[in-house]
C-alpha cells in the first residue's frame, strides 16, 4: 500500500458507460492488456524491493504479485486497483520474522509465512462480519502518524542497501546510530548508483507528467539506469538481485505451522504479529481503495468488506506459495489508471506478463542492483512522511500535531501496534477533554466536576450524537446533539444511510449540546457534502457547524462549542 496517491486526471468517459468486472469488463480488453504490460513494469522492481526489505526472498515479492493478479480479478471489491506485497507492511513483516526466528531471518520467514496464513482467515472472519466499517472509527491523524511511521522506517532500513554496507542493527534509533560508521565504509560506485536512481525518482515524475511520455513509470526509469550503471561498473553480483535459476523449485520456502503449534514460548509473540499484520494490512487496504476510488475517471465505489474478504483469501494463497501479505497499492493503481486500464482485468495481465518475465528474463532481472531498488523504496517512504504532511497536520491544529508527532515517536520506540493504540487513547483523552470543557463553557462553569460527570462526558463520545430526523417532502433533517467524533461515526454513516431515495435537500443541523465535533468527523461529514454536491441527487446544509469554536483556519478542523458564538447567534 502506499496510501500516497498521484492527483491524476485521466480523460473520464460518458458516465453511463462505467466498465464493469467480469465477463462483462473482457470488452475492454486492450485498454486492460496495455495498463497491465505498464503497470507489470513497475510490479518488478516493486515487488523485489518489497520482498528484499520484508527480509525475504526476492522471489517472494513476484509470487505475492502474481497470486494477487491471477486471484483478486475474480473476486472483486474494487475496479481499478492493482494488488500486491505492500512497501507500508514491510516493516511489520521484518519485524514480525525477527520476532518469531528470534533474530534469524531464515527460520523466522517459514513461522512469519504461517502467521499471514492465520492473518488471511483472520481477515475472512472480519469480512463475514462486515468489520470493515469499523475503520471509521480510528482517528485520520493517528492514521497518518502510522503512515509517516511507516515511511520513517522504510528509509531508515534501506540506507544500508543504499549504501552497500550492511547495518547490524533492526532497530529504527539502532540503525540510525550505526550511519555515520557505515557511510565510512560505504561503496562508492553503489552509493552513486542509488544516488542517481534517486535523483530521477524525484524528478522525471514531474517533468513526463507534462508531456505524452507520463505513462513511463519513473521506477522504470530508475531501475533500467541502475541496471545500466551496474554492468558499467561491473559491480559485484552480492550487490545485485539473486533469483535463483528455477526460482519456482528452489527459491520458494513453505509456511512452517508445525513450528508455531510446537514451541509455546512463541504463542504470545505469535498473536502480536497477527495483530498488527491484520491491523495494518486492513487499514491500509481500505484507506488505498478510498484513494483510488477518488481518482477514478469513472467514479465508481470499491465494497471494503469484499475488498477484505479478497485480500484474505489472496493472503491465505500467497502465504501457502511463499509469498508476502497482499493488500491494493496506490502505487500500481494509480499507474493503471494513467495507462488507461479500466477493470481488474488489468490486473489479470499484470499477473501473466509476470510470469512471462520469471521464464524467460531471469536474467535480465538479476541485473538490477540493490541500490535502485532501496531508492524506489526510499522515494516511496519520503512520500508517506514528507514535510508537507507534517506542515498540514500543522495546519489543522496544534492538538492534531501532538497527536501525530507523539504517535511517531512511541511507534519508532516501540512498534507500529502501540503506536496505533497510542495515538487512539492519546484522540480520546483529548477529546474527552474538550467535550468536558465545553460541557462546562455551556453552564457557565457551574456545578463541581464529578466522577459522575466525567463518566457521562466519555460515554457520550462514544453514543449516536443524533437525537432525531424527520422528512417533509423532499427535505430530509438530521440533528445533532451530542459530541460528533471519530468514536462514533458509525452512527453517523447509519443516519446518513437511512436518508429516503426521494430527499432532494438534507440539512444537518448542530445544536449547542454538541459540544464537540472532531477533525476526522469535520473531515467526513465535508467530504460528504462535497460528493453528494459532485452527483447532483442531493443538496446537503450544513447549520450551525459554523458557530463551533474552529482551532485553526482548515475547514476540517476541531471544532468545540462556545457560548459567545451561540448567543451571537440568539440576538442576530
Amino acid at each position: 500500500m502506499e496510501v500516497t496517491v498521484t492527483k491524476v486526471t485521466p480523460k473520464a468517459e460518458p458516465s453511463q458507460d462505467k466498465p464493469e468486472n467480469g465477463v462483462k469488463g473482457l470488452k475492454y480488453w486492450k485498454q486492460d492488456l496495455v495498463a497491465g504490460l505498464i503497470v507489470s513494469l513497475v510490479s518488478v522492481p516493486l515487488s523485489l524491493g518489497i520482498a528484499i526489505a520484508s527480509g525475504a526472498p526476492p522471489i517472494a515479492g513476484l509470487i505475492s504479485s502474481i497470486i494477487a493478479g491471477l486471484i483478486f480479478p475474480f473476486l472483486g471489491g474494487a475496479y481499478c486497483t492493482i494488488s500486491g506485497p505492500a512497501a507500508g507492511l514491510a516493516p511489520v513483516v521484518l519485524c514480525s520474522i525477527l520476532a518469531l526466528g528470534h533474530g534469524d531471518l531464515k527460520s523466522g520467514y517459514g513461522l512469519c509465512l504461517a502467521v499471514i496464513t492465520m492473518a488471511g482467515a483472520l481477515q475472512l472472519i472480519l469480512a463475514y462480519l462486515k468489520a470493515a466499517r469499523f475503520s471509521a472509527m480510528f482517528p485520520a491523524t493517528a492514521v497518518e502518524a502510522m503512515l509517516a511511521s511507516i515511511g520513517l522506517l522504510i528509509i531508515a532500513k534501506q540506507i544500508p542497501n543504499f549504501i552497500g554496507h550492511p547495518a547490524h542493527a533492526h532497530e529504527f534509533f539502532g540503525i540510525l546510530a550505526e550511519i555515520p560508521g557505515n557511510i565510512m565504509q560505504a561503496n562508492s560506485e553503489v552509493v552513486l548508483i542509488g544516488g542517481i536512481c534517486l535523483l530521477i525518482l524525484f524528478t522525471t515524475g514531474k517533468l513526463l507528467a507534462r508531456t505524452k511520455l507520463r505513462m513511463i513509470p519513473p521506477q522504470l526509469l530508475a531501475v533500467t539506469a541502475g541496471a545500466l550503471l551496474a554492468q558499467t561498473f561491473h559491480l559485484d553480483p552480492k550487490f545485485l538481485i539473486n533469483i535463483p535459476a528455477d526460482p519456482f523449485k528452489h527459491g520458494i520456502v513453505m509456511p512452517n505451522f508445525v513450528g508455531i503449534f510446537a514451541d509455546p514460548t512463541l504463542w504470545w509473540t505469535v498473536a502480536g504479529c497477527l495483530l498488527t499484520l491484520t491491523l495494518i494490512d486492513g487499514f491500509e487496504s481500505l484507506a488505498t481503495i478510498m484513494a483510488i476510488d477518488r481518482i477514478d475517471p469513472h467514479h465508481r465505489k470499491s465494497n471494503p468488506d469484499r475488498t477484505l474478504f479478497a485480500m484474505g483469501i489472496s493472503n491465505i494463497l500467497s502465504s501457502l506459495a511463499g509469498g508476502l501479505t497482499i493488500i491494493p497499492g496506490g502505487i500500481k493503481s494509480t499507474t493503471n489508471i494513467l495507462s488507461g486500464g479500466k477493470t481488474l482485468w488489468a490486473n489479470f495481465y499484470n499477473a501473466l506478463f509476470l510470469i512471462a518475465y520469471l521464464l524467460v528474463a531471469r536474467e535480465l532481472i538479476n541485473m538490477i542492483p540493490l541500490a535502485a531498488l532501496a531508492a524506489v523504496l526510499i522515494h516511496i517512504g519520503y512520500k508517506l512522511c514528507e514535510p508537507k504532511k507534517w506542515f498540514y497536520v500543522a495546519s489543522i491544529g496544534p492538538e492534531q500535531l501532538f497527536i501525530f508527532a507523539s504517535t511517531i515517536a512511541v511507534t519508532l520506540y516501540t512498534d507500529l501496534l502501540w503506536g496505533l493504540i497510542f495515538g487512539m487513547v492519546a484522540k480520546l483523552l483529548l477529546s474527552w477533554l474538550y467535550s468536558l470543557q465545553s460541557t462546562l463553557e455551556r453552564h457557565h462553569g457551574h456545578g463541581p466536576v464529578t466522577v459522575k460527570t466525567l463518566y457521562l462526558e466519555f460515554i457520550k463520545l462514544f453514543r449516536n450524537p443524533v437525537t432525531s430526523h424527520d422528512t417533509v417532502g423532499t427535505v430530509h433533517k438530521i440533528r445533532f446533539n451530542g459530541p460528533v467524533v471519530c468514536f462514533n461515526a458509525l452512527h453517523v454513516q447509519n443516519e446518513l444511510n437511512k436518508v429516503p431515495a426521494h430527499v432532494k435537500h438534507l440539512r444537518l443541523y448542530f445544536a449547542p449540546s454538541v459540544g464537540l465535533v472532531d477533525h476526522t468527523s469535520a473531515s467526513n461529514i465535508l467530504a460528504f457534502q462535497a460528493e453528494c454536491s459532485r452527483m447532483g441527487h442531493l443538496r446537503v446544509e450544513i447549520i450551525g457547524l459554523n458557530l463551533l469554536k474552529m482551532h485553526s483556519k482548515d475547514e476540517s478542523c476541531m471544532r468545540h462549542a462556545h457560548m459567545n458564538g451561540w448567543q451571537h447567534r440568539k440576538t442576530a
